[in-house]
Parts: structure tokens; sequence; C-alpha cells
């Protein structure tokens, strides 16, 4: 009888959060924190209709995680819509490599000197929660194409790169606990592991996002072909991206965000008045009659734009499908979490002292007003990105002692992340919007 109930409690919370969307977004809470508490309640704490814990099934808490984070990823990539040549750019830039930087050099610190760990141990513990995650932040990242805001293009572009750039980190910590490669004074880590494996993660990603998106628009536009299943290019390019890159040893989530983000910038390119064609895209999107999609789908004028429309839609839906997989999984599995007592300072520390420290440090020199540095401080959300660091962790032979320890320090900082920051995100957030009109 366990799975008709399951059946009964997601189809419920679907519905219910369905039709409750719009109240929640007026409100101090987030989808993520109900997802939280539904994962609590079907735990041996309340109801017992699981009975797993964080290191009973890895494999595939490793698998679900990285298949959301790949989802995110690339729909963060969408919604990029500037051309690499913009300014907006190098916000993101330098909160992915300078603040990442710090935050993993703070990290691996503290993990060394207060909380014991060995150094390969305390440089993973960075690693794994350097990076803010693109899924769960969703409230604080740019809405759609085109969103020309500050904060919430550095957000996005932040997540979209940090879920790559701490690889190198993680195989750093592996590497000196002696279950990673690293070569003689680390020569393998520094020329394999980070400088080919980015380069090739990102060129890789573009490449194929580009050479994707141009077949698909030539078949349209040439030959009428090709038109319809748009959900399909969407989760082939993420796959396609992806497989390569791992293949070549590069890092797959960097691939996948440049696919993205190299899409979205094709469409830019070939759209020659953007405002114009997304309302045409949108009204062709809302008619029922599907020929007039169809129609749409192949003017040459307005198929970049319908392509990018089409696949962003559908990849948004499944973001939240996967978000709602992970946060109750999550939730589910909190009670069994070997609990670190040290983790009552060192998250407070982590979210409240090293993120804020390290986005100074990132941005110093920059123009980004006060009000804009204090929230991309604040925000430095924790989540699914984490949490899968943690089981590619677990999965290359992490010693058990090590993965309880770490286990209970990460999920305490995730778990906190989505409490305060979903109960902070839609006050602040009001606070900010109010602000920027009333100066325009």
């Amino acid at each position: 009888m366990v799975f008709p109930l399951w059946s009964v409690l997601i189809g419920l919370l679907l519905i219910v959060m369905a039709l409750a969307g719009t109240v929640l977004a007026r409100l101090p809470l987030s989808t993520a924190m109900l997802y939280l508490v539904v994962g609590v309640g079907v735990s041996p704490v309340v109801l017992g209709w699981t009975g797993f814990g964080p290191l009973t099934h890895t494999v595939l808490m490793e698998r679900l995680t990285e298949v959301v984070v790949l989802v995110s990823l690339f729909t963060a990539g969408l919604k990029l819509s500037h051309g690499l040549g913009d300014r907006r750019w190098l916000l993101p830039l330098r909160l992915a490599t300078v603040s990442m930087l710090v935050t993993v050099g703070c990290i691996t610190l503290v993990g060394w000197a207060w909380l014991g760990l060995p150094l390969g141990a305390a440089v993973l513990l960075g690693g794994l929660l350097a990076p803010t995650d693109p899924v769960l932040a969703s409230d604080v990242q740019v809405h759609e194409p085109g969103d020309r805001d500050q904060l919430r293009f550095a957000l996005t572009g932040e997540g979209g790169l940090n879920d790559g750039t701490a690889f190198p980190f993680v195989m750093l910590g592996l590497g000196m606990l002696g279950l990673h490669e690293l070569g003689p004074f680390g020569w393998r880590w520094f020329t394999i592991d980070l400088l080919w494996a980015v380069a090739a993660g990102l060129a890789v990603g573009a490449g194929l996002g580009i050479a994707t998106g141009r077949l698909v628009l030539f078949l349209r536009r040439e030959h009428k072909e090709a038109v319809g299943l748009d959900d399909f290019v969407a989760l082939g390019l993420i796959a396609l991206a992806y497989g390569v890159a791992l293949l070549l040893h590069a890092y797959g989530f960097l691939a996948v965000f440049a696919a993205g983000v190299a899409l979205r910038s094709l469409v830019q390119k070939q759209s020659p008045s953007a405002e114009a064609t997304k309302q045409a895209v949108e009204n062709a999107a809302a008619q029922p009659d599907r020929s007039v999609a169809d129609t749409m789908a192949v003017d040459p004028q307005h198929a970049p734009a319908y392509m990018a429309h089409a696949v962003l839609g559908f990849n948004e839906q499944l973001e939240r499908i996967g978000e709602v997989a992970v946060v109750v999984t999550i939730g589910a599995l909190l009670w069994a979490v070997p609990w670190e007592a040290d983790a009552l300072w060192f998250v407070p520390l982590l979210l409240i002292v090293i993120r804020p420290l390290s986005v100074a440090i990132g941005l110093f020199g920059t123009r980004t007003g006060g009000t804009r540095r204090w929230l991309i401080g604040w925000f430095g959300i924790r989540g699914i990105g984490s949490l899968y660091y943690l089981m590619y962790a677990v999965n290359h032979g992490l010693p058990p002692a090590l993965a309880d320890r770490l286990t209970g320090l990460a999920l305490a900082a995730v778990v906190a992340s989505i409490v305060v920051h979903g109960v902070s995100v839609t006050p602040l957030m009001a606070v900010y919007e109010r602000r920027k009109h009333a100066r325009r």
C-alpha cells in the first residue's frame, strides 16, 4: 500500500503547489521549504514511509542530483541573453573564479584548523560547499531572457559557472586523500583537471550549442522540417554536451551551461527585433491551434526565438519537477544524518562571514552598488550541487568516517540555506525591486 500512498501524496503536492504558487510568491516561504517538510513527514520521524539514509543509496543519489543540476544549468544558460562581450559577464566570472577560490581557501583553513579534518578532506569540503546552487536559487535568478537586472544576472551566471569551476577542487581534495591521481607535484591535476577540463568543457558546450541550433534552424527555415519536439532538442543537447565532455575528460557541467548560453546567443544574433519577436512568439505559443505555432517555428524571422522559447519553457518545468524529487528526498533522509555539533558554528560562519567576504574580495574594484553587493553576498544559496559533489566523493572511495563527517556538515549547510534563504528571499527581493523602480 506504500506506492498508492506515495502517488496520492505526490499528486496532492504538485496540485497544491500549482494552485498556491502565486500565494507563496508573496509570503516569506519558498517551495523548497515545503518540499523539505514533506520529506521529513514521510521519513521514520513521522509516517515512516521511507527508511533510507544519506549513505545507503549513494549511486542513485548521485545520478538523481546530477540530472537535476544538468537541467538547471542548461536552463540558466538559456536565460542569459547578453553576449559574452557584455560587461555584465564580469560579475559572474569574478564570482565563479576569485570568490570561488577565496571560499574554498577559507573553508579549507577552517576545516583543517578548527574542525580537525585532514587537509585533503578540508579541501574537499571547500570544493563541495563553495558552489552556489542553480536549482534552488530560482527566486533570485533572471526571470526571463532580456532581463537586464545586474543582481539577478550575476547570481544566475555565478550559479551556472561555479558548479563546474568547483570540480577541480573536489578532484584536488580526492587526490590529496589518495583517491585520485594528481601526478608529480600536482602536474596532472593542474594541466588536466584544471586547465584542460575547464577549457574543453566550455568549448565543447559552446560548439555543440551553436551547431545544434544552426542545424535545427536551417532545417526549419530552408526545408520546413524538424518542426515540433523541441523538448527532444533540449534533452538531446544536454545529453550530447554532457556525454562528449566526459568522454574528453572535461567538465560536463560547464559544457551544458555553455551549450545553453551559446544557443541563446545564436538566437539573439539571428532575431532582428528582440521585443517584437518575443511578443509574436508568445502570442503564437498561446494559441490553441497548433498550426499557428508550427508556422511561427519555420518563419525565417521568428524561428530562432520560437525554438528558444519552447526549449526554455520545457526545461523550466522539468527543473521544477527535479527540485521536488531531490528536496523531498533530502528531507526524507535527514533522520539518519550523522549530525555534527560543529555545524552549529560552522554553517553560520559559512553563510554570514565566508560568503560575504569572498564576494567582497571577488567584486573589489567593480562598480557594483552597496545594496547589490550585500544581496549577492547573502544569497550564496547551497543546495543540490553540493549534495551531488558529496555523493560523487563517497562513490569514489571516501572513507566511511570522513563520509559521515562531511555528510553531516554538508547537509547542515544545505538545510540551513533552504530555510534562511527561503524565509528571506521574498521580503529582501521585494525591497530591492521597490528601490530599483524608485530610482528609475
